[in-house]
């Protein structure tokens, strides 16, 4: 099991690069929008390539940033029922979904975008819009994103083994939505009362 939990770090640290690397994508198709609208305006010219370039930029920040998001449990999921259950119910709901949907989906459109990636990169497929980009890039982040969300599946489903085994801590303890709502308003109490105190210091000074 330790060897396993090594190729889970191993997969983990992989994909926090990468999830905190594709964040500045964000950024660049910011740019990339407002350039493309200041030269549209200016100068009454524009490029469907510069469109699209924006869309494959937010495609990979989203993609490359999926596994990452898994890794971190920060995927939207409806826990009314799930909240209700003890831990240890959870941890096998949260196993048994790894084994039977996360990983049978990804592992489903990985093997479906590879060659559908491979035919657009060997035909040269261009975008139907005039001026636009080659296609196998876009089809590429995609397969790339799923590839990545199998390792993260896998690491997930090594690590919750682990924990309901008692060898690693849970690396995301269950905190309801209750519960979160009173920490942020305990953390947002101790932030003003804080601001309140450094405002009192200094009509002091």
């Amino acid at each position: 099991m330790q060897a396993l939990l090594a190729v889970s770090r191993g997969i983990d640290r992989v994909n926090e690069i990468v999830g905190k690397s594709v964040m500045w994508l964000i950024l660049l198709a910011v740019l990339v929008s407002s350039g493309n609208a200041i030269v549209r305006k200016l100068f009454n010219w524009s490029s469907n390539s510069l469109l699209e370039l924006q869309w494959y930029l937010f495609g990979a920040a989203f993609m490359g940033a999926a596994a990452y998001t898994l890794q971190q449990n920060e995927h939207i999921r409806i826990d009314v029922f799930y909240g209700t259950l003890k831990r240890s119910t959870q941890h096998w709901i949260d196993l048994l979904g790894h084994l039977f949907f996360t990983l049978p989906f990804v592992v489903l459109m990985t093997w479906l975008l590879v060659p559908y990636t491979l035919q657009a990169y060997h035909s040269g497929q261009i975008s139907t819009n005039a001026g636009g980009l080659i296609i196998w890039p876009a089809r590429a982040i995609l397969a790339l994103g799923f590839a990545l969300l199998i390792a993260q599946a896998v690491s997930e489903i090594i690590k919750k083994i682990a924990v309901m085994q008692g060898l690693i801590e849970d690396p995301h303890p269950f905190v309801s939505a209750h519960e979160a709502a009173e920490l942020e308003g305990a953390q947002l109490a101790d932030t003003v009362t804080k601001l309140a105190a450094d405002d009192l210091a200094g009509e002091k000074r």
